[in-house]
């Protein structure tokens, strides 16, 4: 039980499976040759998903641990600049109706809550500025199309805050090449057939159809919905949360521009329909747009007249892909010596990009916590286990938020979703406390979080939800400090106005020119 853990095996490949050995082997030098090997097994008959085109700001930090060029990515992943998300028609359904979930904290968040003092303004003035407007200079950015920095501006550094649209399939073969040639790792081409257990209960190998038995000390199960070791070996349950979020369909378009010179939004863009919504993401050569709806709610035909509608025309040239969506996650992630990430640790709707983000944040855990020897590994798993319980379950609520905040009520998935039943209790409490405040650091008290305080404010008062101050005035009275906050917001939107170029076009410089270096 004391022996060294450094014999990392992990099965599968995609985003999930290249993330995770990059990290490991970046931190633990294993291009050296001495401290660890990290193998990677890869079927060559398993395509990938392929549809996680959206990330958070985390994975400039992950590119740059893993040494990647920032220029290269952008050049080999048809990347973008993603500084948001924009959700149209959620509140009301009606043509007007939009709000931002912008990736920058409010104006002074650190020294006041702009909420209460924005709330006050729109209730004397009902055209006031949205809250995400008035308070952050991003929404702005992303209505004109522009990029969040300069062709001046260092890799990674910014203007405004920003992350990335990316092509799922190129940038798991690019991270593959970069991970082979300049971290170390083992690549190889093969089928898991089957598991072997030791006397412990732990994975002792695994058995291929074409390399033969890959023993390991760690075994990281990145086999995608199949789950092969944690799922179907270890029998880790899976815990289904389609009572809470009801989205359990996709179907997925790659939509080319009309002109090569075409704007690239520089945000998500989730456009709610009847049964569920419509993502749209521009990579540099097309849009990928996907309806994720209900099943229960709305039939395949339907869904697929909602998509068609909203691409237009060029519809009718598209391939369209069903992808079954089954939300929930494994009871456990990490059991024995096996731990799972990715789809094999389960999946939720993507509105809010959370799918590589988790993978990231898994991948960076076991890297940086990696267990010296076995006699300590079941205690670095029982944190690892706590850690994305709860993590998960965050994300849960913050997803539900969206739904039980709409007024719409063209389809009962609508009313559905606002049914008490269906939320859960820890959502519920957050609400009641938000009643009388605006959501704040306070209201989060762990080192875990997914999502800050300010992005339950952003969806919170995107959604039109009014908190009741008449306990709390004293909230109120900062009146100085908070108009001085909104004054200084305008100043930097008039700004970036005028210095920031269009998505487009700073894209195109960095394909010709490339990025300064840090």
């Amino acid at each position: 039980m004391n022996n060294k853990i450094s014999k990392i095996v992990i099965v599968g490949g995609g985003t999930a499976g290249w993330i995770t050995a990059g990290r490991i082997a970046a931190h633990h030098r294993a291009q050296d040759g001495k401290n660890i090997r990290v193998t990677l097994i890869e079927s060559p008959n398993i395509p990938i998903i392929g549809v996680g085109e959206g990330t958070w700001p985390t994975m400039r930090s992950t590119l740059m641990k893993l040494g990647i060029s920032e220029t290269d990515f952008i050049r080999e992943c048809d990347a973008s600049f993603k500084q948001g998300a924009k959700f149209s028609r959620w509140v009301t359904g009606t043509a007007d109706d939009f709000y931002y979930h912008p990736l920058m904290l409010p104006q002074g968040f650190g020294k006041t809550n702009l909420a209460a003092h924005w709330q006050a303004a729109r209730n004397k003035n009902p055209l006031q500025k949205s809250f995400s407007e008035a308070t952050c200079f991003q929404e702005s950015v992303c209505e004109q199309g522009l990029a969040p920095k300069l062709i001046t501006t260092p890799e990674f550094n910014s203007v405004a805050n920003y992350a990335y649209h990316l092509n799922a399939g190129k940038f798991s073969t690019f991270l593959q090449k970069h991970c082979c040639e300049k971290l170390g790792v083992q690549h190889v081409l093969a089928d898991v057939i089957s598991v072997n257990s030791a006397a412990n209960g732990d994975i002792a190998s695994v058995n291929t159809a074409q390399a033969g038995t890959i023993e390991g000390d760690l075994f990281i199960d990145c086999s995608g919905f199949q789950s092969i070791l944690l799922g179907q070996h270890l029998q880790v349950p899976f815990i289904d949360c389609s009572d809470v979020l009801f989205i359990d369909t996709a179907l997925a378009v790659q939509v080319p521009y009309e002109s090569e010179d075409a704007p690239i939004a520089s945000h998500t863009i989730s456009t709610a329909q009847d049964a569920g919504w419509i993502w749209d993401i521009g990579l540099v050569h097309r849009r990928g747009v996907g309806h994720v709806y209900s099943s229960r709610h709305t039939s395949e035909e339907q869904a697929t007249e909602r998509l068609q509608n909203y691409v237009g025309a060029a519809f009718k040239n598209l391939s369209v892909r069903k992808i079954p969506i089954h939300s929930g996650h494994r009871q456990i992630f990490w059991k024995n010596n096996c731990v799972a990430v990715g789809l094999s640790a389960g999946f939720l709707e993507p509105l809010e990009a959370s799918a590589l983000v988790l993978v990231e944040l898994s991948a960076s855990m076991i890297a940086e916590q990696l267990p010296a020897c076995r006699e300590v590994m079941d205690i670095v798993a029982k944190r690892f286990n706590a850690t994305f319980r709860y993590r998960w379950e965050r994300i849960i609520d913050f997803l539900k938020l969206h739904y039980i905040l709409s007024k719409r009520n063209d389809n009962n998935f609508w009313s559905d979703n606002r049914d008490p039943a269906t939320i859960p209790h820890s959502l519920q409490e957050l609400m009641q406390l938000w009643r009388y405040h605006p959501p704040g650091d306070h209201d989060f008290t762990s080192n875990n979080e997914v999502f800050p305080a300010a992005s339950y404010q952003y969806v919170l008062y995107g959604m039109g939800f009014e908190t009741d101050y008449r306990y709390s005035q004293h909230l109120l009275q900062d009146v100085a400090v908070a108009q001085e906050q909104f004054t200084k917001n305008q100043k930097n939107i008039e700004q970036v106005m005028r210095t920031l170029p269009s998505n487009r076009e700073l894209l195109t410089k960095i394909h010709l020119h490339g990025l300064q270096t840090i």
